[in-house]
């Protein structure tokens, strides 16, 4: 068997339980994405495949857009900023792990593209105001007359006075 796919050992029974009780779905920069993203009206569908023959998930998936968000964690996709740094306990293991994420973070956008979607990648760390705005933005220059993906009707036209301009 290929050492690509060994199994880390837990270093202690206290660090198995915390790694066993990570969340995968519903994080809480998820779950503050969706919110910014819903109090500009926005709607759309969480943990969805925007390609149903592709079995990855997007956090957000905006379907009449073609845009599929990926709130990727810092850690788990090898932040430049705050991805875990060399040395440790199983170095073997996760230099491995993450560059594969990542490989697979690339061929995943480079599928949508092809499909006629717009991919998304946030990290955790960005404020959720911030990549809310973005995602409007990317959404907004994709349909032209205004007409949002699932805006609400009051909002037609009018911007949010949360948006965080820099």
């Amino acid at each position: 068997m290929s050492d690509l796919w060994r199994v880390p050992f837990a270093s202690s029974d206290a660090v198995a339980a915390r790694m066993s009780q990570l969340a995968r779905k519903d994080t809480a920069p998820e779950m503050a994405l969706r919110k910014a993203l819903h109090l500009r009206g926005l709607r759309y569908f969480v943990h969805r495949r925007p390609l149903p023959e592709l079995r990855r998930e997007a956090d957000i998936v905006f379907p009449k857009a073609k845009v599929a968000v990926f709130v990727d964690g810092c850690f788990w996709h090898g932040c430049p900023e705050h991805g875990r740094r060399n040395g440790g306990t199983n170095e073997w293991y996760w230099s491995e792990k993450i560059q594969r994420n990542k490989d697979r973070d690339c061929d995943t956008d480079e599928r949508l593209k092809r499909a006629g979607w717009v991919p998304v990648r946030v990290w955790e760390h960005m404020p959720a105001s911030e990549a809310a705005q973005s995602v409007q933005t990317i959404i907004k220059s994709l349909r032209p007359s205004a007409q949002l993906t699932g805006l609400d009707p009051a909002m037609r036209g009018k911007e949010p006075s949360t948006v965080a301009r820099r």
